[in-house]
């Protein structure tokens, strides 16, 4: 029901900061549960970074925990992800994706398209 469009990705340095963005439409922010998942080469997709719309609450996955925050601005219709001292291991393919809380599953989640995040060395 809902479309999700990431914004961001590129080539950056480790340890620099780099913000990507993600539109939603169709996106209920405060009955659903929205975040960030990332494929890295030769892994599954795993989820890094959510927040709860309810309530605030925030989960973050250990590799990036301290790192990077997921922030949402509803009146706007965005969803947002800072990334800080980044490492060659951030390097992935970054998705968006959203669901109803009340459905309590990613398995079917409005996703985006997904992004390429390189780090270089």
């Amino acid at each position: 029901e809902g479309k999700l469009v990431e914004s961001g990705g590129g080539t950056v340095q480790a340890g620099e900061s780099h913000r990507l963005s993600c539109q939603a439409s169709g996106v209920i922010f405060e009955e659903s549960l929205v975040g960030w998942f990332r494929r890295r080469p030769g892994k599954e997709r795993d989820g890094i970074a959510t927040i709860r719309g309810s309530n605030g609450k925030q989960y973050y996955a250990d590799s990036v925990n301290g790192r990077f925050a997921v922030s949402t601005d509803a009146a706007n219709n965005m969803i947002y992800l800072q990334m800080n001292n980044l490492k060659p291991e951030d390097t992935a393919i970054y998705y968006c994706g959203a669901h109803l809380e009340r459905i309590e599953t990613w398995e079917t989640a409005t996703w985006g398209q997904g992004v390429q995040v390189i780090v270089s060395s």
